[in-house]
C-alpha cells in the first residue's frame, strides 16, 4: 500500500465548529520569477512577490487546498509569458483544484519592471525601476483585472519660477541703470554667479495610478509607461552628461507644474486610453519649500461632479 495514503489530510474533515463561508483564503509573498513581454522587443525578466487567494464558499468545510494553489502558480506562471490569458487560465484552474470549495479565485502580483532610459541629448543611458501591481480576480463568474503604476517626475512650482524671474527682473534694473545696456556686459553678468538672483523650488514628485483594464488582454507595460511620461513632461533622469543636465532644466522649466496640472495631464491621458474602462490615482508632489507635501486624488470622469 502507498505510504502516503496513510498520511492524515484534516482539510478534507467537516468543521464542526463555527461553520462559515469566508472571502479570501491563500498565501502572500510568494517569490516568482516573470517575463514581460512588450509588444515588439525582447522579454523582460523580473521577479514577483504573488499574494494567491480562493474563497472558501462551503462553510462545513475545514479549509481550502493551499498547496494546490502553490504548485500551479509555479507550474503556470513561473518563467512563463505574463498575459491576460495566462492569469485567466490560473483562475480557472485554481478554483477547478478546489474541488467544490471555491466560487471565487485571486491572484496579484507585485514586482518593478526596470527599463533602460536614454538621456535626452548624449549616447548615455541608464535603468530605470518602476513598480508595478497586476491584480486579477474571478468573482461571482465576473473577471477584473486592475493594473497599478508609480511614475517618478520633477515638478517645479510656477509660483517659485514667476517670483526667481520677478527676482532677477529687478536685479538686472538695478545693475543696470542706464537707458541703453550693453548686451555683452549684460550677458558676462548673467553668466556670472552674480547673474545667480534666485531659483525655482523643484521637487521628486511621483503619480501613483491604478487602472482596470477592459478586455483579456494586459497593456504593453513599457509603451504605457513611457505614454504617461510623455504626458506629465518631466520624467526623472538615469545617466546623465552636462548637456543633459542642462536640457533636463530647460526642459522643467517649459513644464513649470502645480500639482493640479500634473493630475491633468494625467486624467487626460488616462481618459484617452480606450482598454482603461476605470482608474483613480494619486499625484503627490514632495515639496522642498515645505515640510509637507501637495497632493491631488482623482477618478474617472464618470464619478465626479463638474460645476
Amino acid at each position: 500500500m502507498n505510504a502516503k495514503s496513510h498520511l492524515p489530510d484534516i482539510t478534507s474533515q467537516n468543521n464542526s465548529l463555527n461553520a462559515q463561508p469566508l472571502q479570501w483564503v491563500g498565501m502572500e509573498g510568494i517569490s516568482l520569477p516573470l517575463h514581460v513581454l512588450p509588444h515588439d522587443g525582447e522579454p523582460i525578466h523580473t521577479h514577483a512577490k504573488a499574494d494567491i487567494f480562493v474563497s472558501l464558499n462551503k462553510a462545513e468545510a475545514k479549509g481550502i487546498h493551499m498547496s494546490r494553489l502553490y504548485l500551479l502558480l509555479k507550474e503556470q506562471l513561473a518563467n512563463q509569458p505574463l498575459t491576460g490569458e495566462s492569469l485567466t487560465a490560473l483562475l480557472n484552474t485554481m478554483l477547478h483544484s478546489q474541488q467544490g470549495l471555491s466560487l471565487s479565485a485571486k491572484v496579484n502580483l507585485a514586482f518593478e519592471l526596470t527599463l533602460n532610459k536614454p538621456a535626452l541629448l548624449s549616447n548615455q543611458s541608464g535603468y530605470q525601476a518602476y513598480p508595478v501591481n497586476v491584480c486579477k480576480t474571478i468573482e461571482d463568474g465576473e473577471i477584473n483585472t486592475e493594473l497599478s503604476l508609480t511614475i517618478a517626475y520633477s515638478s517645479t512650482c510656477p509660483c517659485s519660477a514667476a517670483l526667481s524671474r520677478k527676482a532677477l527682473s529687478d536685479a538686472v534694473a538695478e545693475q543696470f541703470t542706464e537707458q541703453h545696456v550693453d548686451k555683452n556686459a549684460l550677458l558676462e553678468w548673467l553668466s556670472s554667479e552674480q547673474g545667480s538672483i534666485a531659483t525655482p523650488h523643484s521637487q521628486r514628485s511621483y503619480a501613483y495610478i491604478t487602472m482596470r483594464i477592459k478586455g483579456e488582454e494586459l497593456p504593453d507595460l513599457p509603451a504605457l509607461i513611457t505614454q504617461l511620461e510623455s504626458a506629465i513632461g518631466t520624467p526623472v533622469q538615469t545617466a546623465v552628461k552636462r548637456e543633459d543636465e542642462q536640457a533636463f532644466a530647460k526642459l522643467n522649466a517649459e513644464n513649470l507644474l502645480f500639482c493640479e496640472d500634473a493630475a491633468r495631464r494625467i486624467k487626460q491621458a488616462l481618459e484617452l486610453k480606450t482598454n482603461i474602462c476605470d482608474y483613480h490615482f494619486k499625484v503627490e508632489h514632495q515639496e522642498s519649500l515645505h515640510a509637507h507635501n501637495a497632493v491631488v486624488y482623482d477618478r474617472k470622469f464618470s464619478q465626479q461632479r463638474v460645476i
